[in-house]
């Protein structure tokens, strides 16, 4: 499985070649340093251990920054994620460019982090519907949950039960998003429809 640490720019549109304008997100995918080689001999399995980003050194751990400099780095890197079965001729502390990896056309998995939206209620959250219609009295229960549905019988609330809660910032995977462009001058990628996680915020391509 081939794959790019990268991080999200932004989204715009362009036209295809029958003239519908599509939605886009802009990804800028590595370059990314090989900071490790893991072989089955060794390890057990066969994979790629990816570096980017940019790091303060100050905020790096001394094991960490003994790691980089076995790579050949001279300046920490900020995210680290190793990605199995690599089928590319790359050796330890090389630079893999989207070039290497992504053509377009190609279907791909994006892992990201969603926003964080906070303490949200139920209609929010899960969509519930409310009291649309002031009926029965109500009159400040428009967006409440209602009943649980639990009495004397369990007395207590079943995990897993839509509540008012933590909304965003949890791991979206999403899979099969086609490679509308890539420009390999500017370690751009081009992803049709949205990506998790906010401009900025970094995400792993997965081929």
């Amino acid at each position: 499985m081939n794959g790019l640490i990268g991080k999200k720019i932004g989204m715009t549109s362009i036209y295809d070649a029958y003239g519908k304008n599509v939605a886009c997100t802009i990804i800028e995918a590595g370059p990314c340093v090989i900071t490790q080689v893991r072989t089955d001999e060794k390890d057990g399995y066969s994979a790629m251990q990816l570096a980017y980003g940019d790091r303060k050194a100050k905020n790096t751990p001394k094991a960490l920054m003994g790691h980089f400099k076995a790579a050949g780095l001279e300046d920490p890197l900020h995210k680290v994620k190793e990605f199995r079965n690599m089928n590319i001729e790359k050796n330890l502390g090389d630079e893999v460019t989207v070039a290497d990896v992504f053509q377009e056309g190609d279907k791909v998995n994006v892992v990201g982090t969603s926003k964080g939206k906070g303490f949200q209620g139920v209609v929010k959250r899960h969509g519930f519907g409310g009291v649309m219609e002031q009926t029965h009295g109500q009159h400040n229960r428009l967006r409440a949950p209602g009943s649980l549905g639990n009495s004397s019988f369990a007395a207590k609330v079943f995990k897993g039960m839509r509540m008012a809660g933590q909304t965003g910032n949890e791991q979206v995977k999403l899979r099969r998003l086609r490679v509308l462009k890539v420009f390999p001058e500017q370690n751009l990628i081009l992803i049709k429809g949205a990506v998790p996680g906010h401009k900025g915020a970094y995400v792993f391509i997965e081929k």
